[in-house]
């Protein structure tokens, strides 16, 4: 029996005010296979696209919006229009080519035939995957973050995982382990999948964890390392945790903010003991590097 393509729909949300397009993102990342964000200059708003089967989780989708709607304030407008599948799968795999990020990553999709990388590290990603394929700017502005650290650490947290790919970049460029943490059992399951395709078992692992609400973070604390790439919001509210986590003179690195959201970031985790030491900026989204004093 032939098998049919599945119908698909493109979302869109438009005028977005600037602090609204990270959990509105998020939002639609839980919820569709791929997201692209548009800036218009003129009227200093953003619009966000993304494509999804028609048959997904209806309630999941206003689920997510609601959240999102309740974080920032903003109630933003749906709308959805039935979109070509013929092709359409053919077409994501060739927006995601083999790409260099920083001097030392090399992040590689699973259709791109494996070479030698002289002098890079390579992280293999599916093509599918929408978050954390290293193609955001929030991904690529911590493992640019990450080759720049001068020590090596010991102990390494990845706190809102997604595709494991900041931890998996740890393990190999320091030849350490990692912990993986996400709230949703399909990233956890995503991400010990990557780690496999990596050869990285059992130096990374992955658990279901929401925050730092979990036996397993207390018990390896305080970690040298700590990744956390979010949401600004939740970013400050755990920038306690983050501190009395993480060992003295250890390393956090945040991303998942735009710049303008830097100095609320800030500020949070200068009251938890952290001081700034270094940012990178790819576009309109920054990412922290902060150490522990001591």
């Amino acid at each position: 029996m032939k098998k049919h393509p599945a119908q698909l729909e493109t979302l869109v949300l438009d005028q977005l005010p600037e602090e609204a397009v990270p959990s509105y993102e998020s939002a639609l990342l839980a919820v569709s296979a791929t997201v692209s964000l548009f800036r218009d200059e003129a009227r200093d708003t953003w619009r966000i696209e993304a494509v999804r089967d028609t048959l997904a989780d209806q309630d999941a989708l206003q689920a997510a919006l609601a959240l999102a709607a309740g974080l920032t304030g903003h109630e933003a407008v749906l709308e959805r229009t039935l979109t070509e599948s013929d092709g359409w799968l053919a077409r994501t795999i060739e927006a995601f080519p083999e790409q260099a990020i920083g001097r030392r990553f090399l992040v590689r999709p699973t259709h791109v035939p494996a070479r030698p990388t002289y002098g890079r590290i390579p992280l293999t990603l599916d093509a599918g995957l929408a978050f954390g394929s290293g193609e955001h700017a929030s991904t690529q502005g911590c493992l640019m973050a990450l080759e720049g650290l001068a020590r090596r650490p010991r102990r390494v947290l990845d706190l809102g995982s997604g595709s494991g790919i900041l931890a998996m970049a740890a393990a190999k460029l320091f030849r350490v382990c990692a912990l993986a943490t996400d709230i949703e059992p399909w990233s956890v399951r995503v991400a010990e999948e990557n780690a496999g395709m990596n050869g990285l078992k059992p130096r990374v692992r992955a658990i279901l964890a929401d925050g730092w609400n979990h036996r397993m973070l207390r018990a390896q604390a305080p970690f040298d390392l700590v990744f956390a790439n979010i949401l600004a919001r939740p970013l400050c509210a755990m920038a306690k945790s983050l501190g009395d986590h993480l060992a003295p003179g250890g390393t956090a690195i945040l991303a998942g903010l735009l710049g303008t959201q830097v100095r609320m970031v800030l500020a949070a985790h200068r009251r938890a003991g952290l001081v700034l030491e270094r940012r990178v900026s790819v576009g309109p989204w920054a990412t922290l590097v902060l150490r522990r004093r001591g």
